[in-house]
């Protein structure tokens, strides 16, 4: 038997069809069977590659006893949080405030009207790990909402209003420089100086703010910021975080020291890594950084790519009913794909013992230098890598006949952005025409098959369909990443795409004196309109449109555009200041307005040599406060980016204008110099 789930398109709910639960989407018809019935509604909030999602759903919604208690005491809800982060976000933060901590699978109880009384995350079947037992929530909610309804209502009244109240901050009149300067004092104080990043147990990459670091020391010459980046970037790529065979990255430690991961593998962790690791490759010039960068775009268009040049949202945590069962080795295992001498080299590289790191089985690291190593074995050290990537290739394929981890293969506007971005940016950097091929599909696919004939950006595209309008982080991270290709190959497309969406953004979601929300007027009302300023594992719809809009800015000296991203930057600067961890994307980019960006115009045919030398000078820089343009003299593109107005070769040759506020110095011709210039 299904239940009404088998009707939906997402791989979440459909892991749910079968379920004696019975579950209803989110929609209409569930509410007004709560009214009619009087009873309140269980929400549960998940995703598809989320190992705790799997677990709960084999130990309570498959238990025909807790089903029963689901079904007789409230209405059911199940929601693909990465299908609906406006709820995901809404009902979050009602959690946390009612908990003190928030986590997938979510579990809210709402009244009939959506409003949060009561919430938690995972709970278990009977109890355990200090949680009351799944079905003693369920009995005591159901029984405090028919006893108690006058204290219910009351506390969901207050959740309401707590969730209408939003942010209640001013704007930061300090100057940027300032925010920016406070801000990594802070992340310095939250820093790990034994294994990189922030925090202890559970570790997560915080990419954004590592990018921040890196930002901070290009402009100011700043070495910590340089070496807390590089430590956490090296202690990661060495640990289990990264997947030492296939490529890529899990989503988090469960331990301080990277060592043993969270499975899953998504499509915006990846995306944002391999930018932050480009971004050190340019810093540093260090090849272990391009490795990392290359194995993760190689990674995701391998294993995540759409035929349609979409790419696809997660890759599970699980598989053979076990968590990451299909990523880790027993010493039996490798010593029969590889045979006992490269056995012995592999294992001793990457610390696989017969007593393993995690339950039983080993997960892939590197505790120790090549070097040490190597010599232990009797290897130079080129030798021992030679091994090695034998060794890798072997296991990979024989990794590769492992039954696989389910994809859920959701293409989300949002995510997609990101990694357009990624592949542009590390495209033009690396001489990779093949990531700029990828990319040039990718945002083809969005524009082509994402935005409906009424020109609204989708969120998903599921089994051939665009569904459900658009959120501020959709169009702030497909603008966003428009951008980025346009930075790369040039083609007005992209900008022309990008100036689209930038204004429908801002003519959906900015709200003069308030900023911006993350639901427009396609989307239904809520108990409260959600607004997300911090960044969480990805950026902020907040912080990507304050990006996109002061880029354009600068590219077409907009006023409008460079007011509304300073208004909505400086409404976030004092959150960001003092809790920089949570502000990571939205730190970065206010280099871009302090009044110190700077405006690339280059000039000259696009096939010359001399011009393709400055154009390798200023793409092989990271350049975080930076826009660039280019264009053949007198040619559309001087009409459509007007960066690019009045600007001309100098006595014949190809030329680049540095400026800043539209004020220019003298136009530069050859390569050296301009990097000279760029060093500056």
């Amino acid at each position: 038997m299904v239940n009404r789930l088998a009707g939906e398109r997402s791989p979440y709910l459909l892991q749910h069809a079968d379920n004696p639960v019975d579950w209803y989407p989110w929609g209409e018809e569930a509410f007004a069977k709560a009214r009619a019935e009087g009873k309140p509604i269980l929400l549960s909030i998940g995703y598809a590659a989320c190992h705790w999602c799997h677990v709960m759903e084999r130990e309570s919604f498959q238990n025909p006893e807790i089903a029963a208690l689901m079904n007789e005491h409230f209405v059911n809800i199940k929601v693909d949080r990465e299908e609906r982060p406006d709820l995901d976000s809404l009902y979050m933060e009602a959690v946390q405030a009612l908990t003190g901590r928030g986590g997938w699978p979510m579990t809210v109880f709402l009244t009939p009207e959506g409003k949060p009384f009561y919430g938690g995350t995972y709970f278990p079947p009977e109890p355990r790990y200090g949680l009351p037992s799944f079905p003693q929530v369920l009995q005591a909610v159901a029984e405090a909402y028919a006893q108690r309804p006058h204290e219910v209502a009351e506390l969901a009244a207050r959740m309401a209003a707590l969730l209408s109240q939003g942010w209640a901050v001013g704007p930061d009149l300090r100057p940027l420089r300032q925010v920016v300067d406070e801000a990594l004092a802070r992340i310095h104080g939250e820093y790990d100086p034994r294994y990189g990043g922030f925090g202890g147990a559970p570790k997560f990459p915080q990419a954004m703010v590592l990018d921040f670091l890196l930002a901070f020391h290009v402009l100011r010459g700043d070495p910590l910021a340089l070496q807390m980046a590089e430590h956490t970037l090296s202690e990661m790529a060495r640990g289990g975080l990264w997947d030492h065979l296939g490529g890529g990255f899990h989503r988090y430690a469960v331990d301080e020291a990277w060592q043993v991961p969270h499975f899953e593998k998504m499509l915006y962790d990846n995306a944002l890594l391999a930018q932050v690791y480009l971004h050190a490759y340019q810093v540093t010039g260090k090849p272990v950084y391009r490795q990392v960068v290359e194995g993760t775009l190689d990674f995701v268009l391998r294993e995540m790519r759409s035929p349609e040049g979409g790419f696809y949202a997660t890759l599970d945590a699980d598989s053979e009913g076990e968590e990451g069962r299909f990523y880790t080795w027993t010493p039996d295992e490798v010593e029969r794909s590889l045979g006992p001498d490269l056995a012995r080299a592999f294992n001793a590289y990457y610390g696989v013992t017969a007593r393993g790191n995690f339950e039983g089985r080993n997960v892939l690291h590197a505790p120790r230098h090549p070097d040490v190593v190597a010599h232990q074995l009797g290897l130079s050290p080129e030798a021992l890598e030679e091994v090695l990537g034998e060794a890798r290739a072997r296991l990979l394929a024989a990794r590769e006949a492992r039954p696989r981890p389910a994809r859920d293969e959701k293409v989300l506007a949002e995510w997609n952005g990101l990694m357009l971005r990624a592949l542009a940016e590390a495209g033009a950097a690396l001489d990779r025409a093949d990531y700029l091929q990828a990319a040039r599909a990718a945002a083809a696919f969005l524009l082509d098959r994402m935005v409906d004939s009424e020109g609204v950006l989708q969120r998903a595209y599921i089994g051939g369909e665009a569904r459900l309008p658009g959120f501020l982080a959709d169009y702030g991270a497909v603008a966003d990443g428009l951008l980025a290709l346009y930075a790369a190959d040039f083609d007005l497309r992209w900008f022309r795409a990008a100036q689209r969406l930038a204004e429908a953004m801002v003519g959906l979601f900015w709200e003069e004196g308030e900023g911006f929300w993350d639901t427009g007027p396609h989307h239904e009302r809520l108990v409260a309109r959600p607004r997300t300023l911090q960044d969480n594992a990805t950026p902020a719809g907040n912080s990507l449109a304050v990006r996109v809009l002061a880029r354009l800015a600068l590219y077409r000296g907009d006023e409008r555009f460079s007011r509304i991203a300073t208004e909505a930057a400086r409404t976030t600067a004092p959150l960001a200041s003092q809790y920089p961890l949570a502000f990571g994307h939205l730190l970065g980019s206010l280099f871009l307005l302090d009044g110190r960006a700077l405006e690339i115009a280059l000039v000259g045919e696009p096939e010359e040599e001399p011009f393709r030398a400055l154009r390798r000078v200023v793409q092989g820089r990271f350049l975080p406060h930076a826009v660039v343009a280019a264009g053949r003299p007198g040619g559309p593109e001087a009409e459509a980016v007007p960066l690019l107005a009045g600007r001309s070769l100098v006595e014949g040759r190809p030329a680049a204008y540095l400026c800043r506020g539209f004020v220019c110095e003298a136009p530069i011709t050859d390569a050296a110099a301009l990097a000279r210039a760029l060093a500056e």
